[in-house]
């Protein structure tokens, strides 16, 4: 009586750790980001191999074999989206021009004075700051200004700020609407146009999903209408690749710079527990005129997000024309 007992609690046990996988699982599989807290659990979807896994042993233990194979498909479909999303390759052009880009969500500006030395040490060409407020863009623009001399601003207190800096000269190009400043810019890189974009959309809160999704949307249909150049699209996009929402944007030919470069799981928040655990939210996703060589992720104090430094590279294709062909862009 006992063991029946027993057993009878351990397969309720494994039935409520598999219907709980089960539901977000379902929601990867129909290709929908649902309502909380799908959204939320969605971004640790690797994770969830934990609690698969120990429903399978317990259900093993218990023999219980019904959700002994329950527990066997979640894990590989699981296993199957854990795998990178989105297309990858090298253009066949030749070189046009090497970048290195870093993006950073310095959370309201806690984090300015990190990032200015790692900004020093890193020599990007293209900076993009998120929740960078007034003293914060006051600080960039004091200590960084002679390295970068051109930039795009969104100017807010709090987490509405956001900067765009770079050591190529930039024409002001409209940004994407959002509750948070989104900057757009056309480089001047050795006479070549490149549209700039910083990414911010709201994050998915409890009450926030809905705008959160219809933020995310904009930076889509603004990536589906751009065919005017190579497009770099950079930023803190509070989604991870089993995002649907964001899945939608790499649909549109974008590919992300760390997932080409072989970092497309490395957490970049909370950096409380980054690398062992937590989401690739922070990106830079490049359109097919660009490949990527190298990407890292780094820890600043004050900010939950790790900064991301990626290094890209510029090839000639249909759409690399000479700057002066860009329409809104400024040549020298």
């Amino acid at each position: 009586m006992r063991s029946m007992r027993g057993r009878l609690l351990g397969a309720w046990c494994a039935g409520l750790l598999l219907a709980g996988v089960s539901v977000v699982v379902g929601c990867r599989v129909a290709d929908t980001d649902a309502v909380t807290p799908v959204p939320q659990l969605l971004a640790f979807l690797p994770w969830l191999l934990v609690p698969a896994g120990a429903g399978v042993l317990v259900s093993l233990l218990a023999r219980w074999w019904t959700g002994l194979v329950w527990g066997t498909v979640l894990l590989g479909l699981l296993a199957w989206f854990v795998e990178p999303y989105g297309t990858g390759g090298r253009p066949a052009g030749p070189v046009l021009a090497r970048l290195r880009v870093l993006t950073s969500n310095v959370e309201f500006g806690w984090a300015t004075d990190a990032l200015i030395p790692v900004v020093r040490r890193e020599k990007p060409d293209i900076v993009f700051v998120e929740e960078c407020e007034y003293s914060c863009q006051a600080a960039v623009e004091k200590r960084l200004g002679s390295a970068y001399p051109h930039r795009q601003a969104v100017a807010g207190d709090s987490s509405v700020g956001s900067v765009i800096l770079s050591r190529f000269p930039l024409t002001a190009a409209a940004g994407v609407p959002g509750s948070m400043g989104m900057p757009g810019a056309v480089a001047d890189v050795g006479g070549h146009a490149v549209r700039l974009q910083l990414a911010h959309p709201k994050p998915p809160l409890p009450r926030q999903v809905s705008l959160w999704k219809q933020e995310l949307g904009r930076l889509r249909d603004f990536a589906a209408r751009y065919d005017d150049g190579p497009l770099v699209l950079a930023g803190d996009f509070n989604a991870s690749q089993d995002h649907a929402a964001f899945r939608r944007a790499l649909d549109t030919g974008l590919r992300d710079a760390a997932r080409l470069a072989g970092h497309d799981r490395e957490p970049s928040w909370p950096s409380s527990t980054a690398p062992l655990l937590g989401a690739q939210i922070d990106h830079v996703l490049v359109s097919r005129d660009f490949s990527a060589s190298a990407a890292r992720f780094l820890h600043l104090d004050g900010t939950d997000h790790r900064a991301l430094v990626v290094d890209i590279t510029l090839h000639q294709g249909r759409r690399s024309g000479p700057c002066a062909h860009a329409a809104g862009a400024r040549c020298s």
